[in-house]
């Protein structure tokens, strides 16, 4: 890594004024709506299906089909923006995503709305290119509470797409386009700040785009991801699934070939498969899929019919989301601080295993009483705060272990770890729910799930984040700094040239998960 001039650096007085709050302002903004994109249809698929005349496994498509163009795209803007600036990157994203809410909106048959929607799916690369700015823009004992503000906006954006969308399609025949209207004027509003607010980038690595490896990297996401949220349809030992999840396993070994033999790789596989990158990623898959078991599980438990069931609490699609996912939102935003504060001040793995033993609470009080709103909303309060913290520690520990140059990448390849976990938790959900059901319900009666199914869901949260304290505790035991994988030689420091070690050596790194030498 060459060594930046005092005028880069973030302390520097001579590197211009600049508003580190608006900055982080407007990258906040930009994270959260991308996170509403994801869960924004979730509650009006019903409505989709019935206005387009589709079926329920071509609906599916709706979500499915952004969780694919995030697979394809994230890796690759991630580390287009690190080679050839961050904010042009920043607002070209904004703007697809714009263009495809509007074409969304204005969708009058499935496959444009799919179109709109795979549009809006690229937007995700927004998540890391925002964490690759604030590396640049924010002084280094700022920069914890920062990534964690923008990461909690995540799960708050998230919730908020639900409780939006219930509020403006709860009424007598309503509209599900107007929720894409929505969404395209919060898409113009992080655009607009993002040009106005987020200043040139000023660090850039230049290089050629591996699209190579971006292909066979997107064809190995693709297979994986497509039986992943398709299975439930599909049915899990067909064909079709258990040959894309082959596909997936061999496109998996030609990707990784690729990036050995090609001089300038998309992904160095020194980082990739570096402990601490490792471990978050395997984080991030088991923080979104509890984010996903959170949201899914609930929404479906609260609308139960009580006098069918014997359970739920008869929640309309508003109830649901105003009632019980609401404040589970809003603390995971409200946590985003603590979360940095913790970071900054403790490291990222004492976060990283506050948010498991939130998260594994949370769940087991799910599992245990589900039947009382008090238990139902407490709960959602503590996983939300998890998923805040968890949110908050992932990026610490890539930061601490990437060059600046690899920043965006590895950030890429961590947020597709938690859409590919959010996918499996949509899965697993869908699946058990339609496994575990009431026998003996009235004619005409479509089947409802038993409570069994949910107190199965529940626990599987909690054995999820289990899992996440044990990666803490184990896979990132060994102080809290990190190496900075594939950086040929140590950072010098501006007063003391270092000469090029024989070997590369570890970067020291700070509490907060900013490189010190960086």
């Amino acid at each position: 890594m060459s060594t930046p001039s005092p005028a880069d650096s973030p302390d520097s007085p001579d590197s211009g004024p600049r508003n580190e709050t608006v900055i982080v302002f407007a990258l906040s903004l930009a994270a959260m709506v991308v996170s509403m994109m994801q869960t924004l249809p979730v509650p009006i698929l019903g409505l989709i299906r019935n206005d387009l005349g589709t079926s329920t496994a071509n609906v599916s498509w709706v979500t499915t089909a952004t969780l694919l163009s995030a697979a394809v795209f994230t890796p690759l803007l991630g580390r287009f923006g690190d080679q050839h600036g961050k904010k042009p990157t920043l607002v070209a994203v904004l703007g697809v995503m714009v263009a495809g809410s509007i074409v969304a909106a204005l969708a009058s048959s499935l496959p444009w709305l799919i179109v709109g929607r795979m549009l809006q799916g690229a937007a995700t690369a927004i998540f890391p290119l925002a964490l690759s700015v604030l590396r640049e823009e924010v002084r280094p004992h700022k920069l914890p509470g920062a990534m964690a503000l923008v990461s909690g906006t995540l799960a708050f954006g998230s919730g908020l797409a639900l409780v939006a969308t219930g509020l403006l399609t709860s009424g007598a025949g309503a509209d599900y386009r107007n929720a894409f209207w929505m969404a395209t004027g919060f898409a113009a509003l992080a655009l607009l700040a993002v040009v106005l607010l987020v200043p040139a980038t000023r660090h850039k690595t230049g290089g050629r785009t591996d699209f190579l490896g971006a292909l066979t990297l997107g064809a190995a996401l693709l297979l994986l991801l497509l039986p992943v949220s398709q299975g439930h349809e599909w049915g899990w030992a067909s064909g079709r699934t258990l040959g894309s999840f082959a596909g997936a396993a061999v496109m998996t070994a030609v990707w990784v070939l690729t990036q050995l033999k090609v001089r300038e790789p998309l992904v160095d596989m020194r980082m990739f498969v570096h402990r601490p990158v490792l471990m978050a990623n395997l984080a991030g898959v088991l923080v979104g899929f509890g984010m996903f078991a959170n949201f899914l599980g609930v929404s479906y438990l609260v609308q139960m019919p009580r006098a069918l069931t014997g359970y739920g609490f008869d929640a309309s699609i508003l109830r649901a989301s105003v009632q019980f996912l609401l404040p589970g939102a809003i603390v995971s935003l409200l946590a985003s601080p603590v979360g940095g504060r913790l970071v900054r001040h403790r490291g990222p793995r004492v976060a990283l295993t506050l948010a498991a033993g939130l998260g594994a609470a949370g769940f087991a009080w799910l599992a245990l009483d589900h039947r009382h709103s008090v238990s139902v909303i407490g709960a959602g309060l503590v996983v939300g705060a998890a998923v805040s913290f968890g949110y908050a520690a992932m990026p610490a520990v890539i930061m601490a272990s990437v060059p600046h140059r690899q920043s965006g990448i590895a950030n890429g390849i961590n947020s597709i770890s938690r859409s590919t976990g959010s996918a499996i938790g949509s899965a697993v959900v869908t699946t058990i729910l339609a496994s575990k059901t009431i026998e003996h319900l009235p004619a005409g009666v479509p089947p409802l799930p038993a409570e069994s199914g949910f107190t199965l869901t529940f626990g599987i949260g909690a054995v999820a984040f289990a899992l996440v304290g044990l990666i803490s505790l184990r896979g990132l035991r060994g102080g809290r700094g990190a190496v900075a994988a594939g950086s040929p030689r140590p950072a010098a420091t501006a007063a003391t040239p270092a000469p090029a070690p024989p070997a590369p050596e570890p970067a020291r790194t700070d509490k907060a998960g900013a490189s010190a030498t960086a």
